[in-house]
């Protein structure tokens, strides 16, 4: 963690801080305190912002179009893929994440934030737990850069399954970082629509019956 704080490891890291010179904001991990991340690793995660160019060829492999469909980033950080989902005409797009600091900083970076390609002006940061956020009864993308550990995940998927149950309608899982990529094979309701060696679509395919 400390050898993570160097100049020169941040700077190898973290030369995408030119997204937030060129917006405004402020979603980069180079300036997260020592103490913020300790608390990340007590929670089991670690914020890492998506790379511009590759979250855009990966909203490009959606096999559906976006138009009406809500966007939402399980372990959002700092907000980042809100914005950068903002270049897409979703219906809205909803980011929840657990530690308070970054959440603030994400409720900021929306309210700055002003796209020349923007299409979507819905957007919402929540403070909590994954395992605890009440899916929308909308059509949905949901979006995972690997955020959690193995068992949370699990949970996670599992409501969805449970909300799609209750409420049949569309829904894609993204999962960008293909650490626990297992737990999405072990889950035949979810089918693999587009995969490549850093991120995969899944389609869910689930009944009132399950």
């Amino acid at each position: 963690m400390l050898r993570d704080l160097t100049p020169g490891r941040r700077r190898s890291r973290f030369g995408d801080i030119d997204y937030d010179f060129d917006h405004g904001v402020d979603t980069t991990w180079a300036t997260i305190s020592l103490r913020t991340r300790f608390r990340e690793l007590l929670s089991g995660g670690q914020y890492q912002p998506s790379e511009p160019e590759l979250f855009h060829q990966i909203l490009r492999a959606l096999p559906t179009s976006p138009d009406g469909f809500t966007f939402i980033d399980l372990g959002s950080g700092k907000g980042r893929t809100l914005l950068m989902a903002s270049d897409y005409p979703f219906r809205r797009i909803v980011g929840v994440e657990l530690l308070a600091e970054f959440e603030v900083i994400a409720r900021g970076n929306i309210e700055r934030y002003r796209g020349a390609q923007q299409k979507c002006f819905a957007l919402e940061s929540q403070q909590g737990d994954a395992r605890e956020f009440t899916f929308p009864e909308e059509p949905t993308v949901v979006y995972l850069f690997n955020p959690f550990p193995e068992h949370v995940l699990r949970e996670v998927l599992g409501n969805l399954r449970q909300s799609l149950i209750a409420s049949p309608r569309p829904a894609y899982v993204i999962y960008h970082n293909l650490e626990h990529e297992r737990t999405f094979t072990d889950a035949a309701w979810l089918q693999a629509v587009y995969r490549t060696p850093q991120f995969a679509i899944y389609r869910a395919a689930v009944n009132a019956s399950g």
